[in-house]
């Protein structure tokens, strides 16, 4: 399988199964579990605090998709519950554990976790905080279904990281993008207050910033040969077939 090939199989695929994860109520459980308060406290807290003791304004800057409301609310409701570094945690561990209710008991994830490994490792980081503060979170070596699901987040906030690069790089605010992509209500639920619709004449700059966002990503599939691409971009798919209708 060709670079962008494999790119184009799997880029949506790892971005819906994480947003399956996030909007979960069993992982909103866990951070009821944890203390958090019911809301955005445990999601802010949790998937941010890889980047530490940060405030507002720099967790805005790095994440930079969801409106600045919502991550200030979900942020500051957060902190007085416990420190960043143990609200990650707290979050890996959510994120292992829904991987265990949702990927299929006869998928080889262990060699989904070496192909996936293999490019996070092959991943330059400069100017993607948010992806490299999740590559650096421990990774259980006993677990591995846990692991997998783990490294599924890891590389969706890679992409994530990259495309708000491109978003900019094209011209592009983050809240235009997520009009563009999404529409003006769902644009609403992920916090952007009143957003007005986009210019058509902004479109090809979105267009522009999904095809820079795959040549971002290029360097990682690179690493991969044609057969590998082929078995990762098939392993992508079976541990996400819960996402069928």
């Amino acid at each position: 399988m060709e670079i962008f090939d494999c790119i184009a199989a799997v880029a949506r695929p790892l971005h819906d199964f994480g947003d399956e994860f996030m909007s979960d109520e069993a992982t909103a459980a866990v951070g009821l579990r944890a203390g958090f308060p019911a809301g955005r406290g445990f999601y802010c807290r949790g998937r941010f605090g890889v980047l530490g003791e940060a405030s507002v304004d720099v967790v805005q800057a790095v994440q930079g998709f969801l409106g600045p409301g919502l991550v200030a609310a979900g942020w500051l409701a957060g902190r007085p519950v416990m420190p960043a570094e143990e609200a990650a945690g707290w979050y890996a561990q959510a994120v292992r554990t829904w991987g265990h209710a949702h990927i299929p008991a006869d998928v080889d994830v262990e060699h989904f976790n070496r192909l996936a490994q293999r490019l996070i490792d092959a991943a330059d980081a400069d100017a993607l905080p948010l992806f490299a503060g999740w590559r650096a979170q421990p990774c259980p070596t006993d677990d591995p279904v846990g692991a997998a699901m783990q490294r599924i987040h890891v590389l969706r906030e890679h992409r994530g990281a990259c495309h708000l690069a491109a978003v900019r790089l094209s011209g592009l605010s983050a809240r235009e993008a997520m009009v563009i992509n999404l529409g003006v209500g769902p644009a609403t639920h992920y916090g952007w207050q009143e957003p007005h619709p986009v210019a058509e004449t902004l479109i090809p700059r979105w267009r522009r910033a999904e095809h820079l966002t795959d040549e971002l990503q290029a360097p990682l599939y690179a690493t991969l040969g044609d057969r590998q691409r082929t078995e990762f971009a098939q392993l992508v798919n079976a541990l996400t077939a819960a996402l069928a209708p």
